[in-house]
């Protein structure tokens, strides 16, 4: 998932699994994959994945397909709902009902082994009806996210991991988008079908981002993570790190002979003493983005350096023992994110001048260490200025040291009652909108004492990134009295996604509309060279206003 600089191949010994599902023992009557067909040589196209769908619709009646998205290239994108029985809707399942878990995979279609692994674990719990999954859970699977990129197969690409021989996919989607970057700005058909037909329309507990990584040098063929971000839920954040992930990973180890470790890489390569750390906790990352939502997620990385069938399988694994967990465990996560919705909305209720968002963070270890077995690696110098050579040895070290994976919360600013956005500009309105945020309008003129942002600094990136040249700001915050005319936005505070709200709006924000360009053209104006206040002002205390939901 992070890009990583990745200097060599790796080959390594075939790691035993108990056997699953493959070409030679798969039961008979059940349809194999390409992967499994191929003999691991291949991976699945666009057609392969929807034949395979719809021979297992034949099959089943505990299947439905739905459209997640039409991707920029007009390749309508599979989202199967598993349930038995299937629910006619998505509301007739909560409360107390069944527990929703999303699983998503190919959002990097290089990185195809979810895609395989999903539609093998699709196919085992449509023919094993002994499976305990579908008493308590809905499963969702969007097998091919990034369909356009799938269909960009070559043996050219991700050449340093250890096959399917006959290629894969490529990063970005049709639009030259990494998708896992786009959970802010939403400018991506899959990103934004994510958000309105998985995230509002059914409300998962729980979503799975299947990826490969591209880095350090290690035994373990699964690694993972959660939300990270120290804005989420904090008892969603404690929970999965203390918790749920120590005994999924104890479960993919002992029941299907996998071994894990968290996501990560060395600090330091040349001292791995100095620890193993984890990636950035910003929410344009999908897994970081759901933990605003007041939902839990975890990141699967499986190792690049495995051969095809190692990191297929051992993604299939982790899915089961994700599953296993959280049929066993389904009415307690409901109950914290029951909970973590309750909290949200108090919070910007009566906020308190003690209720903050944090826009900065440190990287702190986990009170436990994290051991790695890791492969003793050479290095070998370059010339001046350059990175120096890393090879990999036959040789493993097993590796106990800080594992730095909690983000938390350095500086904060105050948190509102409301977001009054003081421009009419209907693009930032469709933007609220489509992330799901209740906003409503002024019926009548409002004069209200209101905090601003005065930007005093505005420096954006030179080189693009993702389309757009990224903005930092500083300035200086000031109490001020505004008029504000009817029509004006605000955006309560006093719901379930008022941290997404913050997120999106606070002008320090470090992956907000403002960093993202959104802006721009009412901070810096075309016939002035001093900055503007920054259009989005913070309604500190609550006050009675005529307003009314905009639909």
């Amino acid at each position: 998932m992070k890009k990583k600089t990745v200097f060599c191949t790796l080959s390594i010994a075939l790691i035993l699994f108990p056997r699953l599902s493959s070409s030679q023992d798969t039961p008979q009557g059940k349809p194999l994959t390409v992967a499994e067909e191929s003999q691991w040589k291949a991976t699945s196209r666009f057609a392969d994945v929807m034949t395979f769908v719809r021979t297992l619709q034949r099959s089943s009646p505990y299947l439905r397909v739905e459209t997640l998205a039409t991707s920029a290239e007009g390749r309508d994108i599979p989202l199967l709902v598993i349930g038995n029985p299937l629910p006619s809707q998505p509301s007739s399942l909560r409360p107390g009902g069944r527990g929703i878990i999303y699983i998503q995979a190919n959002i990097h279609a290089g990185e195809v082994e979810g895609k395989e692994a999903s539609l093998m674990l699709a196919r085992d719990i449509l023919h094993a009806p002994d499976l305990p999954y579908l008493d308590k859970l809905i499963i969702l699977i969007a097998p091919i996210f990034n369909a356009d990129g799938n269909e960009r197969i070559s043996p050219e690409n991700r050449r340093h991991q250890g096959g399917p021989e006959q290629g894969v996919g490529v990063r970005h989607n049709g639009q030259n988008l990494d998708l896992n970057r786009d959970s802010i700005k939403l400018e991506s058909p899959e990103l934004r079908g994510l958000v309105e037909n998985v995230l509002l329309r059914w409300d998962p507990l729980l979503l799975v981002d299947c990826h490969t990584t591209n880095g350090a040098y290690h035994q373990e063929v699964v690694t993972y993570s959660w939300g990270l971000n120290p804005n989420g839920d904090g008892a969603i954040v404690a929970y999965q790190r203390d918790k749920m992930m120590p005994e999924i990973e104890a479960i993919l180890e002992k029941k299907y002979a996998t071994p894990a470790v968290g996501y990560g890489g060395f600090r330091d390569y040349r001292a791995p003493e100095k620890g193993w750390e984890t990636f950035e906790p910003q929410p344009r990352y999908v897994t970081n983005y759901i933990g605003l939502r007041n939902r839990l997620s975890i990141l699967d990385e499986n190792y690049v350096y495995a051969d095809f069938r190692a990191r297929v399988m051992g993604n299939y694994n982790f899915l089961r023992a994700i599953l296993d967990y959280c049929s066993a465990h389904i009415e307690e996560i409901e109950g914290l994110v029951s909970e973590a919705d309750r909290k949200a909305v108090l919070k910007g209720i009566h906020p308190s001048d003690k209720e903050t968002f944090f826009v900065e963070y440190d990287l702190l270890p986990l009170k436990n260490p994290v051991t790695v077995h890791a492969y003793e690696t050479e290095v070998i110098p370059r010339g001046e200025g350059q990175r120096p050579e890393v090879h990999p040895t036959d040789k493993v070290i097993v590796q106990t040291v800080p594992y730095y994976s909690d983000w938390v919360g350095k500086r904060g600013v105050r948190f509102p009652y409301a977001y009054i956005i003081g421009v009419p500009d209907s693009e930032i309105l469709a933007k609220l909108r489509q992330h799901g945020l209740v906003v409503e309008k002024l019926d009548e003129a409002a004069r209200l004492e209101v905090e601003s942002f005065r930007v005093k600094e505005l420096k954006s990136t030179e080189r693009a990134f993702q389309g757009h040249h990224l903005n930092e700001v500083k300035g200086e915050y000031a109490v001020e009295t505004k008029e504000f005319p009817v029509g004006t936005l605000i955006i309560p505070t006093a719901q379930p996604l008022g941290g997404l709200a913050a997120y999106l709006l606070e002008p320090e924000s470090d992956d907000g509309l403002l960093v993202w360009n959104f802006f721009d053209r009412f901070i810096v104006p075309q016939w002035s060279r001093e900055l503007q206040t920054y259009p989005v002002f913070k309604l500190l205390k609550p006050v009675n206003l005529a307003r009314e939901v905009i639909r």
